[in-house]
């Protein structure tokens, strides 16, 4: 748990709002779900009551999976409070995260970011999760900030561990480190990432999933091929060893001939070799074998690190039901 007793606010009720929402609960944190757009009383409690219910179905399916029990999904929904625009001075005026989740549009969020900068304390962290809009186009939004960052979460977000924090200039690194611990606190893994289109996530699955369907369109495989190949093959892999340990494990020419190959035969656009991964052939950093590449290797253990990566991939197997003993 952070050192700090939060009081954490998820602005807006829509899906990401939920799902963080559910995401500190279910860790022990008491959160607030506030719906900061103005509407009429009755409007304002239908939606809560909605979103009320849509945490509390999503609980219960966990509990269906066995992950918790019914008495424990009560619990954690408790622990959210919900809360309309009207009671947005009370909320805000205690928080101490705000996690900013309106609709991706700049206006919406000058709109949100100037509210909240308002009623908020000055030392209050602002979060916002934009997919789309960089932390250093909403800098210039808030009145601090050194306070603000991204943080750009996964759906569901109770569920993907992930976390993409990106920061500009101005943030205040204690800001980063705080957010970060705290993410850490609940069972996240929050990654650290430049103010970057796409950020790390969204910008390797948007190649991958435009590759899956211009391969349908193509005729190369059918939806359900690919999608079993994308699960049993390069999904697996990925969840045993990261893509540029990989690279480094087999060796960086594999993927220099790999994109030769392919840039001449399917796009030369698609498939044209990194400068970096080309200045590492050069300079003889290709990988585990000569002891560097995108990470170092000198003193490692080498046979103990190859059994790791079988160990992960092994485990991986297991957990897809395809391990099975020698016949």
């Amino acid at each position: 748990m952070s050192a700090v007793t939060e009081r954490i606010v998820a602005l807006g009720a829509g899906r990401m709002g939920r799902g963080i929402a559910i995401a500190f609960a279910y860790a022990g944190h008491e959160v607030t779900l506030l719906d900061f757009k103005a509407r009429e009383a009755a409007a304002c409690e239908k939606l809560l009551a909605e979103a009320k219910e849509d945490i509390r179905a999503s609980l219960s399916g966990l509990a269906d999976l066995g992950v918790m029990t019914g008495a424990d999904a009560d619990r954690v929904l408790g622990r959210i409070a919900f809360a309309g625009e009207a009671r947005a001075g009370d909320v805000l005026g205690r928080a101490t995260l705000v996690f900013e989740g309106v609709p991706e549009t700049l206006d919406a969020k000058r709109d949100a970011f100037g509210r909240v900068c308002a009623l908020a304390p000055a030392d209050a962290i602002l979060a916002s999760t934009t997919s789309t809009i960089l932390v250093t186009d909403l800098a210039g939004m808030v009145a601090h900030p050194e306070r603000l960052l991204n943080a750009h979460w996964l759906n569901p977000a109770y569920v993907i561990p992930l976390v993409e924090i990106s920061a500009h200039a101005g943030t205040d690194p204690a800001v980063v480190a705080r957010l970060r611990g705290l993410l850490e606190s609940i069972g996240k893994v929050p990654v650290v990432c430049g103010p970057a289109p796409g950020y790390i996530v969204p910008r390797l699955q948007a190649l991958i999933m435009n590759e899956a369907a211009r391969m349908v369109e193509e005729g190369v495989a059918t939806p359900d091929e690919i999608d079993k190949a994308t699960r049993y093959g390069l999904g697996l892999r990925f969840a045993s060893i990261g893509v540029l340990e990989f690279i480094d494990y087999g060796g960086n020419d594999v993927i220099y001939h790999a994109s030769g190959y392919l840039a001449g035969a399917v796009s030369a656009e698609r498939y044209a070799l990194p400068g970096i991964v080309d200045g590492f052939m050069r300079e003889g950093r290709n990988g585990l074998r000569e002891g560097a590449g995108f990470f170092e290797y000198g003193g490692r253990d080498v046979a103990a690190y190859r059994k790791d990566v079988l160990a992960r991939t092994l485990a991986m197997l297991g957990h897809f039901g395809l391990s099975r003993p020698p016949a």
